[in-house]
């Protein structure tokens, strides 16, 4: 039987080329031949490394015809420019990649094979950052899921957020039926589950990472000003679901948000607004501050010394 085409998104602005590169080398390296990768340059006419960047390019579009190569007129944002590579997409299935992060060799073969096997809409794996010394600084994992109904994913996303766009894997008709992404300065990937999961789309949890994803301490969306106002413009939105969540969620997503805030306010430097946030999260759950900060302190270290091993 023929292996189902896959399509692999990834959207790049104001990237230079070798972080790029990594990025598209690390699919092209995939045990999982057939894929064809759609590079959508979001960058603007003024940006430096541009004609670098699309000499490259053209180069290797003209070794690898898995390649495809598009160029906005303007810039879009990350989300539309994830929707032009999801309208050309030609595979059964639609996974993403951002340009400065990287596939492990399995990932679209692991995928595909649990995307056949439980015959699910969108899938979705547990995600590992890094930093540019590439040492563990995150890690997120999904294996206390209790249940897949729509109903239990839906508390449990607008609690813990199942997010992580390159672990995402779409059947691409699924995909386009749900409108892609929204057109959101932040949380892109937390609206698109979203969607998934209120169009009813069957989706299950892949228990494995197979991708590096690298935080920036500068040059990122997330590392702004952006990233303040786009958090409460998220936790506004949550609001809204509160009559579907428990008095325990409702504490927990409190807590989340003002714990997000204190390391969105340490970058950009406002140490009085983190702290105004730290003293928020402990009073919106003592049992979650305390529970949360060790168990993440455990996970990155336990996920640090894994990879020294």
């Amino acid at each position: 039987m023929e292996e189902a085409l896959v399509s692999i998104v990834i959207p790049t602005c104001k990237r230079p080329w070798e972080y790029l590169c990594r990025a598209v080398e690390s699919v092209l390296a995939q045990t999982y031949k057939r894929v064809e990768v759609i590079i959508v340059d979001d960058s603007p006419d003024t940006y430096e490394h541009r004609r670098e960047v699309q000499q490259n390019m053209a180069d290797l579009c003209s070794r690898d015809d898995r390649v495809r190569y598009l160029v906005n007129e303007k810039n879009l944002g990350g989300s539309m420019a994830r929707n032009r590579g999801i309208e050309a997409a030609a595979g059964v299935y639609t996974t993403f990649l951002d340009d400065d992060d990287e596939y492990l060799p399995e990932k679209v073969e692991h995928q595909v094979a649990f995307m056949q096997e439980t015959g699910c809409d969108l899938s979705f794996g547990d995600m590992i950052m890094y930093n540019q010394k590439d040492e563990v600084v995150d890690v997120r994992r999904y294996e206390d899921i209790e249940a897949f109904d729509n109903e239990t994913l839906l508390r449990y996303h607008l609690t813990r957020q199942m997010t992580g766009t390159p672990t995402f894997m779409f059947k691409t008709e699924k995909l386009r039926q749900i409108g892609g992404f929204d057109n959101a300065k932040m949380g892109q990937e937390f609206y698109l589950m979203l969607k998934a999961i209120e169009a009813g789309l069957t989706v299950r949890h892949l228990p494995r990472c197979d991708i590096k994803v690298y935080k920036h301490q500068s040059g990122s969306i997330s590392s702004g000003k952006n990233k303040i106002n786009g958090e409460k413009d998220l936790y506004a939105f949550k609001h809204r679901y509160f009559d579907k969540l428990t008095r325990r969620d409702r504490m927990f997503v409190r807590f989340r948000h003002y714990a997000v805030m204190v390391v969105a306010y340490l970058r950009n430097r406002n140490i009085f607004a983190a702290i105004g946030a730290a003293f928020a999260a402990f009073f919106s759950s003592p049992l979650d501050f305390f529970g949360q900060v060790f168990g993440f302190l455990g996970r990155v270290k336990k996920a640090n010394k894994t990879k020294a091993d």
